[in-house]
């Protein structure tokens, strides 16, 4: 990621996702310590990593706060690195970049679905493309997080096969992607255990409405899985709408998905920021 973030001598640097120390150490290392900044919203990580900084004699600048707002007391940078995922990059963040900086960032549209993506700042909008390499981070946390309610599971359910793959999260991630943007938010994926192998024989997704589905890791002779659903939302219908436009579209890898964002928008968008395959976030 910091080959991929592309800085240079005289460069300012804000980091948001301090953790453990090693990121901040490795760019003050490079550019010197009066250019890094880096925060975190846990103020005891902030704490332990200023104590391994100093221990090898580095001492950037490191604040407590939520990352997303950015530091702006320090700004301009030339760079924003962030080593947690966000569903939509901050506005704040461009705001507190110099003209012609760079943000990179790992966007998550859903659970594992997305990756790094390196923007370009431009008067109006940052912009670029996912980078060829997959990546996730632990998603970004705040001050007074609460996690969603879920219903129940629905019990009721009806069975049916699919060609779509089994686990897309792991095994097809652009495709993975492609579902999400029409999936509920904060589902949940895992697997349903052989009771008496105790070892994986389906892939499952849930909502928090109720809906569900298992898909056999197992195929048929002719390349089909079973599947098994509930629920009033449809999930594993927008997986296969997905892998069927994956490969109508010739199977895009990550390098040809991009992001465009704006004070007010967001966008993906497959080759062209100006053609018609744009889906707002």
């Amino acid at each position: 990621m910091l080959e991929t973030l592309d800085v240079h001598d005289g460069h300012r640097v804000l980091e948001i996702g301090t953790g453990t120390g090693y990121n901040a150490a490795l760019l003050a290392h490079r550019l010197g310590d009066e250019r890094v900044f880096s925060v975190d919203v846990g103020s005891d990580l902030v704490a332990a990593a200023r104590r391994r900084l100093a221990a090898i004699g580095r001492r950037p600048q490191l604040a407590a706060r939520d990352g997303i707002e950015g530091w702006p007391e320090h700004a301009l940078y030339d760079r924003v690195i962030a080593t947690c995922s966000v569903p939509r990059v901050p506005w704040p963040w461009a705001q507190q970049l110099t003209p012609g900086g760079k943000v990179l960032a790992d966007l998550k549209v859903g659970i594992g679905a997305g990756n790094l993506v390196l923007l370009d700042r431009y008067d109006d909008r940052l912009e670029g493309r996912f980078t060829g390499r997959w990546a996730a981070f632990m998603g970004m946390r705040h001050d007074g997080d609460i996690t969603p309610s879920r219903a129940a599971k629905t019990e009721t359910s009806q069975r049916r096969v699919t060609t779509a793959p089994a686990q897309p999260w792991n095994t097809d991630r652009e495709v993975w992607l492609l579902a999400c943007l029409a999936l509920p938010a904060d589902l949940r994926y895992g697997y349903t255990l052989d009771p008496s192998t105790r070892t994986p024989r389906a892939a499952a997704l849930s909502a928090p409405d109720g809906s569900w589905c298992e898909i056999d890791l197992t195929t048929a002779d002719d390349g089909s899985r079973q599947l098994r659903e509930g629920g009033p939302t449809p999930l594993w219908a927008q997986v296969e709408d997905a892998y069927q436009r994956w490969h109508q579209w010739g199977q895009p890898t990550w390098e040809r998905f991009g992001l465009t964002t704006t004070a007010d928008t967001h966008a993906i968008w497959l080759d062209d920021p100006h053609g018609e395959l744009r889906w707002p976030l």
